[in-house]
Parts: C-alpha cells; structure tokens; sequence
C-alpha cells in the first residue's frame, strides 16, 4: 500500500536531534519485529519508518536547502580532500602518534557565537552496513546511529568496505611496495574522559567481510581507546597500530577533510542516509517533511487507526494471496473492486493537496526550490 499510494494521512513531520561534529545520519528503521507466537519465517526484519523526505526541511526553525542530487550539493558544499604526505615517516615499527597540522579555534570561556571551530569530517556507516553488524545480535546490542563503541573487532568484519564514506585516511608503502591503508569506520569510541569525538580506526580488505579491527602493541590493554587506534576529530590527534611494519624512511600519508562547524545551512538525502553541511557545532533539532511508512501498525493489536482504508488493504491483502496462489480468475474477478477502494483512498488526500496552491518564485511564502538553492531562473 505505501508504494502505491502516498495519503495526506501519513504525512508527518520527521525530527532528529543533531550530534556535535556528526553530518550524516541513516534514515531511522523500524525494530525487528515477530508475531506474539513464534512460527516459522514470521519474523519482519527492519523496515523503514518513513517512506521519504521533502522540503520544508529547517534546523532550529531555520529554513535550510533540500537535495537529493549529490552533484547539486556537493557543487555549493565540496568535499575538498586535503592530503597531508609526509605527515609522518616510518621508524621500522607499526605504532604511531600523528598530529594534523591544524587547530580548532575556541575560547575561554566558550562563546556561543564564536563558531568558527574547524573540524574533520568523520566517516560514515550506512544502513546497510548497520543491518550487518546488527543482524545475529541479541536486543541488547542492537547498534544505534550513531554508533558510539568501545571495540570495532565484533563488527568489522560484518560489513563491507562499501557501506562506508570514508572520513580519514592514514597510507603508506610497505616494503614490498604494496600499500598499507587504515582508514575510520563509521564507529566513535564511547569514551568517558572528554566531549571530543573520536573515531575508531580499521583497515579495509576484501568484499565483502575482509576488513581488519587494529590491535594495541600493548597487550592486554584494550585495542581502542583515545591513546589506541583512534583518530580526534576536533584536534586531529591520530594514534595508529598498523597491521605490518613501515619500514624505515618511507613517508606515511593523510588524507582528510576539514570544515568549519555552524548552524546547518544545507541537506541532502541520498542513499537511506541524511547529510547536512556544514557540520553542526552543537545539538540542532532538524525537522523534515516525512510520509510515514504503515508497517507499524503490523505490531500491534488495535485496529488500524484510519479506518477508511481498512477494506482497501484487505482487497490488497485478498488480491496478494490470489497472485501468489495463481488463482487468476479470482484476480482479475476482484481487480476492479480493488481499483475502486484505491480510487476512494487517494480522493480522500487529493481534497488535501489540491487545495494547496503551487510555490513559486512569486509566493509570499519563498520558494524553497528557487530561493534556498540559490535560483532565481532565466
């Protein structure tokens, strides 16, 4: 039903709090769900809450641009990649402690409109990656978004290198030549001694479970902590384990990219996942127009809460089991009474939205299409 028919209905309002430092978030999804008696594949596995977004879209009640063409954002907001080489040069040992040369600019006292602290752009792990590292978990570790943990070495393996955007990249050539690349996760480490941000660091392998956790050099102590395989996002302190020796005198690299934080002005939702620019400073509550996905009311016991449409999914429900059965008498007998309930949903959110006059570059409510993307027209 929610494929085929978006109703005025299920239009709502999606709100997320922001995280300091943090500009990509996967859409939320529903919990695994079960029916109160086990049976045999009765089991719904996630779902997403919503179906989509659209604009108007704001942080804290401040209007901001909506994308949904990653050529389009990253035209006005580039990820420029700043490479550091010879950041570094290799001892003939695996641990090291590199400092990107840059510096937050803060005060003390902290000044609220003193804004203009430069951050790295941390990875990103989207929600497939999460399905992963979820699926076979007991509830009580159901990963969150975003992931905040104290050891990547349960997970690594349990997604590809292709669930994640990559933040930092630390490389550097091994002595038979070949290159040695570590590189953040997605995860953050779950610390308690202060508010910066760090990331936990891995090294990525074959598709699509070949990925490596790091190891501390000093055993038993744990692999990641923010002396161990993590990188500080706020001060660009990285401290790194690698995998294999870099031998002496051969450089070891970076790659990042640096923003400075605000007030979000731009959003994106590309890929299941939502990216604003620049990265926010503070908490920010972001607010987007949302048509809600009906697959909750399969958990509960109550009827459905709009009536209306109770007959148009049971003709959907009675049309599914007759396709599946290959009874194509009964289908096509029971098509047109289906069509009929589908036509009587949608009449009900037409009202709605034709009575909702066109936006346009003349409207006194602005364009979202036309302002906030910075065109005016031709």
């Amino acid at each position: 039903m929610s494929a085929r028919v978006e109703l005025f209905d299920f239009r709502t309002t999606y709100q997320f709090q922001t995280t300091p430092g943090i500009c990509q978030y996967n859409m939320p999804l529903y919990s695994v769900q079960a029916e109160p008696v086990p049976k045999p594949d009765s089991v719904i596995s996630f779902y997403p809450v919503y179906q989509g977004f659209k604009v108007p879209c704001s942080a804290n009640g401040i209007h901001t641009s909506f994308y949904t063409d990653p050529g389009l954002f990253y035209n006005l907001w580039p990820n420029y990649v700043q490479s550091r080489p010879y950041i570094a040069i290799g001892d003939g040992g695996t641990n090291y402690t590199i400092q990107i040369p840059f510096t937050g600019q803060t005060t003390n006292p902290p000044n609220n409109f003193h804004c203009n602290t430069f951050i790295l752009i941390p990875g990103h792990l989207d929600i497939t990656g999460i399905i992963n590292c979820t699926d076979g978990f007991s509830s009580s570790d159901v990963i969150q978004d975003p992931i905040f943990t104290n050891d990547l070495t349960p997970y690594v393996s349990r997604f590809s290198t292709a669930n994640v955007k990559v933040g930092v990249v630390i490389t550097a050539t091994a002595a038979t030549g070949k290159n040695i690349i570590v590189q953040d996760s997605g995860f953050f480490l779950n610390n308690g001694t202060n508010s910066d941000l760090y990331g936990l660091l891995y090294t990525p392998g074959p598709y699509p479970s070949g990925n490596l956790a790091l190891t501390n050099p000093n055993p038993p102590a744990p692999p990641y902590s923010v002396t161990s395989n993590t990188v500080n996002y706020n001060t660009g302190l990285i401290n790194v384990n690698f995998l294999e020796i870099i031998p002496v005198g051969n450089p070891i690299n970076v790659q990042v990219y640096a923003i400075e934080q605000g007030i979000p002005r731009a959003l994106m939702f590309f890929n299941n996942t939502i990216t604003i620019l620049p990265p926010p400073n503070t908490q920010y509550l972001m607010e987007l127009t949302a048509y809600l996905t009906p697959a909750a009311f399969l958990s509960q016991s109550q009827a459905i809460p709009f009536s209306y449409i109770s007959e148009y999914i049971a003709r959907g429900s009675a049309r599914k089991i007759l396709s599946d059965t290959g009874d194509w008498d009964q289908f096509n007998a029971y098509e047109p009474l289906f069509i009929e309930q589908e036509r009587n949903v949608w009449k009900r959110s037409q009202r709605q939205f034709t009575a909702t006059r066109t936006d346009t570059i003349f409207s006194n409510t602005g364009s979202q299409n036309n302002f906030n993307q910075g065109s005016l027209g031709t």
